[in-house]
């Protein structure tokens, strides 16, 4: 797994537990493709190519087009990528960890650039919203 920057002027964690199997999570969580049928801050996600690292993928999100390289895919486990947009450079990492039954998804991201460090506090504050809302919503898909 790919390490985020934690040196970097934006970066967050967040965890939360979903009552379904790591299997269950994953199968939605990588597939990437249908991430705008749940994830609704999501646009137009393409994987471009098999699940696997090195593979790449675009996508939209806050008006803002990303093109991103997976760097880690460990099934039911661990999964990863960095991703470019505007000269801004982003880590993002999930991790699946079975406990009773249930699955604690744990998620990290660094972004680093010049715009995080001129817009940091603003960064800091979308990237911590935005990641809770994309926890909450893969709960919600997941417990259906």
């Amino acid at each position: 797994m790919k390490s985020i920057n934690n040196n970097a002027p934006v970066r967050c964690r967040k965890t939360i537990l979903i009552n379904a199997s790591p299997e269950k999570i994953w199968s939605v969580m990588t597939d990437i493709d249908h991430w705008a049928n749940w994830q609704t801050q999501i646009k137009q996600p393409k994987l471009n190519g098999e699940l696997k690292p090195e593979t790449t993928f675009d996508w939209k999100t806050g008006g803002a087009k990303i093109h991103s390289t997976l760097h880690t895919v460990e099934t039911f486990n661990l999964f990863g990528w960095t991703g470019k947009t505007f000269g801004m450079y982003a880590i993002h990492n999930w991790a699946l960890t079975e406990i009773n039954g249930h699955t604690q998804v744990s998620v990290e991201e660094s972004m680093e650039g010049f715009l995080t460090e001129v817009f940091n506090k603003s960064f800091n504050k979308n990237l911590q919203k935005g990641m809770q809302n994309w926890l909450e919503l893969l709960k919600k898909e997941c417990e259906k």
